[in-house]
């Protein structure tokens, strides 16, 4: 196991941190969240096609790079520091991991090509209607009629739901829950954007009103549900490492410059344990960020305890590296024109994306066998 990223790694986390440099400042990102799209179409564009990184775990001979989740991770912790307005969680996480879960090539070479090149958005329409994961195959129901399926429900909320072209749908049959392949244009589904904490993630609410739908082969399995939630928790996880980042940079950067008393902020004790804190916080949460992706490529048995491990530490200690950045920066801290309030809605939404923490604790201890 490596727990430190190799050269090639390393030349990937620099490309994706000069383009984000130069195409994603202050000013790029807030225009972009209020938007009428909510998300930079060309940052996404330069992302996902000029470097490759929406196909990264996609093989090579669907349009990917065939690499790993380490190197996702490494994307993902970039985009974190940002924070980028891009459908990245949703498309190059959610959705690759879900087709490919699903195991179905003929979906695979169908929608893999598009979404690992950004052409096409993809989402994962699985949470229910009060937003637990895996409860849309009890809010929407599918039947077969007439030699094809339709969709009748609501999921809510679904990351990037009203910016898809293509959405995989969790629904309720008689013979189970099973997958489906939605239009994002179909008829007979209305999409809804939802405005929530975080304005740089976009989120929506779909109501299926006898929407056409495809069912995906062999698409059953509960499993498939479970990895590509683990799958996205360590991804979430990577980028939760990637605000303690920033945080820590910008407050630093802010205690060194900020004067009072004749003195540096940052040579009082108060603010150098605070930030000492934090700084311990992007130690502990470097190497479960590095074990948990290297689990997912090397050791998929330890997937599930990996992740939950990751989102127990990682969840609650952004936030509060978050709201210590705010805090140490005082009157600036809680005004709209710095970024440490986006860092915090980021940290504060990502704490219960996917669960929430003593969730994960559960899921830890059941893998544990405690």
């Amino acid at each position: 196991m490596r727990l430190v990223l190799d050269s090639e790694q390393e030349q990937l986390r620099s490309s994706v941190r000069d383009l984000l440099a130069d195409h994603a400042p202050s000013a790029a990102v807030r225009a972009a969240m209020e938007g009428d799209e909510g998300y930079d179409r060309a940052l996404w564009r330069r992302l996902a096609g000029d470097l490759g990184a929406a196909g990264l775990v996609v093989g090579e001979h669907h349009g990917g790079a065939g690499a790993g989740h380490v190197e996702r991770a490494v994307v993902q912790q970039e985009l974190g520091r940002v924070p980028a307005p891009v459908p990245y969680l949703a498309s190059a996480v959610l959705a690759v991991d879900a087709v490919q879960a699903l195991g179905d090539e003929s979906v695979s070479a169908e929608l893999l090509p598009g979404l690992a090149t950004g052409e096409r958005i993809g989402a994962v329409a699985a949470a229910g209607a009060d937003g637990t994961w895996g409860g849309a195959a009890t809010s929407v129901t599918a039947e077969h009629r007439g030699g094809g399926w339709s969709l009748t429900g609501r999921v809510s909320p679904v990351l990037a739901g009203d910016l898809a072209d293509v959405l995989l749908v969790l629904a309720g049959t008689t013979g189970g829950a099973r997958w489906f392949v939605v239009d994002g244009g179909a008829e007979g589904l209305a999409r809804t954007a939802l405005v929530g904490l975080d304005p740089t993630r976009r989120m929506a609410r779909l109501d299926f009103a006898g929407t056409p739908a495809r069912a995906v082969d062999g698409a059953g399995s509960t499993g498939v549900l479970e990895r590509v939630r683990d799958l996205a928790v360590v991804s979430l996880a990577a980028e939760q490492l990637g605000v303690v980042e920033r945080v820590l940079a910008d407050t630093t950067d802010y205690a060194t410059a900020r004067v009072q008393f004749g003195r540096a902020i940052g040579s009082y004790q108060a603010v150098k344990h605070r930030l000492a804190d934090v700084l311990c916080t992007r130690e502990q949460a470097t190497a479960l960020v590095r074990y948990a992706a290297w689990t997912a490529d090397h050791d998929p048995d330890r997937l599930a305890e990996a992740a939950a491990l990751a989102q127990v530490h990682l969840a609650p200690a952004c936030f509060q590296a978050a709201a210590d950045g705010v805090q140490l920066k005082g009157g600036i801290g809680y005004t709209w024109e710095d970024d440490a309030h986006l860092l915090y809605k980021r940290a504060k939404s990502a704490e219960v994306l996917f669960g929430t923490p003593g969730q994960a604790r559960d899921r830890l201890a059941d893998r544990l066998g405690f």
